[in-house]
C-alpha cells in the first residue's frame, strides 16, 4: 500500500475558504485535537524563504506563506474570517505569489510551525486543520546506502 502525501493549502485556498462565509468564527485545530483559543490574534502574514543543502549535497529552495498566531490576555478578542481576509489583504503584496504553501506559527507551548491542511465548519466556526511535520531525510540514497536499509540489522 502506497501512503499518501497530503499537501498543505494554499494561500488562496485558504483565503478562499474564509471569504466562503466571512460572518463565521475562526480557530485551528492542532494535530493533538484540540482547538486554539477562540481569542487569537492575528499578528503576521509573512513570505518565509528557506536555502539550504541537504546531506546529499543537492542544493534547495523552499517557500512557503506564514500566519503567526498570538493568544493575549484579553480573552474578549475574536478575529473571525472576515477580519482575518482584511490582515491577509495587507500581506498579498509582499508574498509575491498566492500559490505558496500555507503555514501557521503558534505557541504551542513553544512556538512551532504547522502546515494548514483543509478546513471544516464545525459550531458557527470556520476550523483550520493543522497537521504535524516531521524531519525526514532528502538524499537516502547518500545517507542510507542500498546495502544496509533501516531494520535490516546491518547498521
Amino acid at each position: 500500500m502506497q501512503t499518501l502525501k497530503v499537501q498543505p493549502l494554499t494561500f488562496a485556498e485558504f483565503r478562499q475558504a474564509l471569504a466562503l462565509a466571512p460572518a463565521l468564527g475562526l480557530r485551528f485545530r492542532l494535530p493533538t485535537g484540540g482547538l486554539t483559543p477562540i481569542h487569537l490574534h492575528l499578528t503576521e502574514v509573512a513570505r518565509v524563504e528557506k536555502r539550504f543543502i541537504d546531506c546529499g549535497g543537492t542544493l534547495r529552495t523552499q517557500a512557503s506563506a506564514r500566519l503567526q498566531l498570538w493568544a493575549a490576555d484579553d480573552t474578549e478578542h475574536r478575529v473571525g474570517c472576515a477580519k482575518a481576509l482584511q490582515v491577509l489583504e495587507r500581506g498579498v503584496g509582499l508574498l509575491g505569489s498566492t500559490d505558496l504553501p500555507i503555514e501557521v506559527e503558534h505557541d504551542f507551548p513553544l512556538l512551532t510551525v504547522f502546515p494548514v491542511l483543509g478546513s471544516v465548519v464545525e459550531g458557527g466556526e470556520r476550523v483550520f486543520l493543522l497537521g504535524a511535520t516531521k524531519a525526514d531525510c532528502l538524499a537516502p540514497e547518500v545517507c542510507v546506502p542500498n546495502a544496509c536499509q533501516p531494520g535490516s540489522g546491518c547498521c
